[in-house]
């Protein structure tokens, strides 16, 4: 078992109190501490950490405060929730989080929460393959939802790695606003494929139906 880093207990203990118990690792070769989120999590933080995930047609967003240095990232898998007509029901925060006007929302708002002000965010977008042939481009829609979302809201995309036909493995380091991308290919590619099919139907149970989602699938 590896020791416990001074560094490791530090970053834990400054972290922003709604992270506080977010499970990470330590990266040898960035030394740096990571932070891993999934489809329909988000990430903030103010402290010299590393954001991570997987994406195929899912979409995170990277904004940071260049001023204050925080920052945070999020993942969602589709635009926005189908919901009936006239349903106004309490909405999950797990499933909430996997649509992208929700996810926007969740990670912008918190951001200001902190100090973070709107004419310093710095937004780079990523993700929306089309990595499921033959099915509708759910990587397209994302792109253009996101793309529309952020006109809306006059916020200016400095960056961008969208569509294609790879899966992406991306960290992000909200700190400095670097990024890395990692186009993936073979076996990693399907699992993908198969994780977000199985992901999307709960998802779209759970909006005709009602009731919460497990978002805790591994890519992989």
């Amino acid at each position: 078992m590896k020791a416990v880093t001074a560094g490791h207990k530090r970053i834990k203990h400054l972290r922003l109190p709604e992270f506080a118990d977010a499970k990470s690792y330590w990266d040898p070769i960035q030394n740096v501490e990571v932070v891993r989120i999934l489809a329909g999590e988000y990430y903030v933080t103010h402290c010299e950490e590393m954001i991570t995930t997987v994406l195929g047609s899912c979409i995170s967003v990277c904004i940071r405060d260049t001023a204050i240095h925080i920052g945070g990232m999020n993942h969602f898998m589709l635009p926005e929730e189908n919901r009936p007509s006239g349903d106004d029901s309490p909405r999950r925060l797990t499933a909430d989080a996997a649509y992208g006007s929700y996810a926007m929302e969740r990670l912008i708002n918190c951001i200001l929460k902190y100090g973070g002000r709107r004419e310093n965010l710095e937004i780079k977008i990523f993700g929306g393959g089309r990595i499921i042939g033959g099915m509708t481009d759910i990587g397209q829609q994302n792109i253009a939802f996101v793309r529309g979302y952020l006109r809306t809201e006059h916020l200016a995309v400095v960056a961008e790695d969208v569509g294609g036909d790879l899966p992406r493995r991306m960290a992000y380091l909200p700190v400095t606003g670097r990024v890395l991308v990692k186009k993936l290919r073979n076996i990693r590619s399907e699992t993908i494929v198969k994780q977000e099919r199985v992901y999307r139907d709960d998802l779209r149970r759970v909006s005709t139906q009602g009731g919460e989602v497990e978002l805790f699938g591994d890519f992989g």
